[in-house]
């Protein structure tokens, strides 16, 4: 009986595993309407925007490991909050200060750092820096400087459609509100699998396996981003 609870543990890593990879082109990504509408938008489109930084930020792995990493030990509410608005406060400034000042980086470098992020919090969730070093960095201030890296991934990628100038605030921020949306979406339903998991014994077994995952899924990325920059 006791074997029953592994099972599913570990059957829920293999579908985050294989949810990583299956994303892998659409994280970041652009689907042939949503490309073909942002190179011919030339006015104020609140909703469009909204739409689709929504599907932005619930197709986007790489952001949603870092805040399921983020969130796997808090348990008050407030706490929670607390950490997404330092996230959402961080990828805000970077997003619209990226596109507005036309600021340029290298797509490739950003997402290595975001799957950097992803493997810090992993690491921080098994405890490896205070094993390691006795002390761990200020999660809080690493949740805003890594949100900052994680708006400039946004914003690279809105770049390449080189927005018109009319409407261009509006539309980037119909399209923050819109990731947030996506992101409180995809979070609802994580904190949903959590909770459920926080209240069986299989929990701790869990959890490694689960932020062992995230190390493992972020250290992919990395390696991936960079083969992408060496060979560009």
């Amino acid at each position: 009986m006791t074997i029953y609870p592994q099972i599913r543990s570990l059957r829920l890593i293999i579908f985050l595993l294989c949810s990583f990879f299956s994303l892998s082109v659409l994280a970041h990504g652009v689907d042939d309407s949503t490309r073909a509408f942002l190179e011919s938008n030339i006015s104020v489109e609140f909703i469009p925007f909204l739409y689709i930084g929504a599907k932005h930020m619930v197709t986007g792995y790489d952001h949603l490991l870092f805040l399921i990493g983020v969130i796997f030990f808090l348990y008050k509410s407030k706490d929670i909050l607390l950490y997404v608005s330092m996230f959402t406060l961080g990828h805000s400034i970077t997003l619209l200060w990226g596109v507005l000042a036309d600021i340029q980086v290298n797509a490739y470098l950003i997402d290595a750092i975001i799957g950097l992020s992803v493997v810090y919090k992993g690491f921080d969730n098994l405890g490896g820096f205070k094993h390691i070093f006795g002390k761990a960095p200020d999660a809080k201030l690493m949740v805003l400087i890594f949100g900052l890296f994680h708006g400039f991934g946004l914003a690279t990628k809105l770049q390449e459609f080189q927005l018109p100038e009319e409407g261009l605030l509006t539309n980037l921020i119909a399209f923050n509100i819109g990731v947030e949306l996506g992101q409180f979406i995809a979070l609802t339903f994580v904190l949903l699998i959590i909770s459920y998991w926080r209240h069986h014994a299989s929990f701790i077994r869990f959890s490694t396996l689960t932020n062992t995952a995230l190390m493992s899924a972020g250290f992919m990325l990395i390696g991936f981003q960079l083969t992408g920059y060496f060979t560009a």
